[in-house]
């Protein structure tokens, strides 16, 4: 079994000597580097491929936001996981702007940090669940601009569907939330994916931030 490649990212020793720990303990993880700065999580991640950077938001020097535009800048299949005490819209939402594909706050327990690491290595964005509610809230509050490139709108159900992709469901939660079958769910998300031409849910999220269906600070 192929391990998690993760990078640490964070000034403090203490908060990387902590996830040290939490991480050794997994089967399906390793550490590949530890750094203390946006500056050098830059050149750690050209110089190590990692699947995975766990990254501090607010840091000396290089913020963790710049630091992660410019590494999905240039190394793109590394994802880039916010791990910060700062729980506000703003810095969430600029994360998710600057690329990274999920933000988890510092206060969140071990299982949810080793649930949101996996997450994002299989290609699928983790938001840690109060967090998530921001995005769902400014998404259903604009909704209805929702559109195509073409111009054509997404019907009420597809939005409906896109709303949970956004706050992180499975299709299978989705199934069971709206009471329709799995497959009905997979149906929808092509025909949402088609429509917007996206490819993933990382995409799909970035394309509401973008066409303003999500608001920043």
């Amino acid at each position: 079994m192929s391990r998690i490649r993760l990078l640490l990212v964070d000034d403090h020793e203490v908060v990387r000597a902590g996830l040290r720990m939490l991480f050794m303990a997994e089967d399906d993880m390793e550490i590949v580097g530890e750094v203390g700065s946006g500056e050098e999580a830059i050149e750690a991640v050209r110089d190590l491929a990692p699947d995975v950077v766990i990254m501090d938001v607010v840091m000396p020097g290089l913020s963790g936001i710049e630091a992660t535009r410019r590494i999905k800048a240039a190394n793109p299949d590394s994802c880039v996981l916010a791990l910060t005490m700062h729980e506000d819209e703003q810095y969430f939402f600029e994360m998710l702007h600057a690329g990274a594909s999920g933000y988890v706050p510092k206060r969140a327990a071990p299982d949810d940090l080793v649930s949101a690491i996996r997450a994002v290595s299989r290609g699928h964005v983790f938001l840690y669940p109060p967090l998530a509610k921001l995005l769902v809230k400014d998404f259903l509050q604009r909704s209805q601009e929702i559109q195509s490139p073409a111009g054509n709108e997404l019907t009420p159900r597809e939005r409906q569907v896109l709303t949970y992709i956004a706050e992180g469901h499975t299709n299978r939660e989705i199934a069971k939330t709206l009471t329709i079958s799995v497959k009905t769910v997979d149906r929808h998300r092509e025909n949402i994916m088609r429509k917007l031409d996206l490819h993933s849910r990382v995409a799909l999220v970035k394309y509401a931030i973008k066409k303003g269906l999500i608001s920043i600070g």
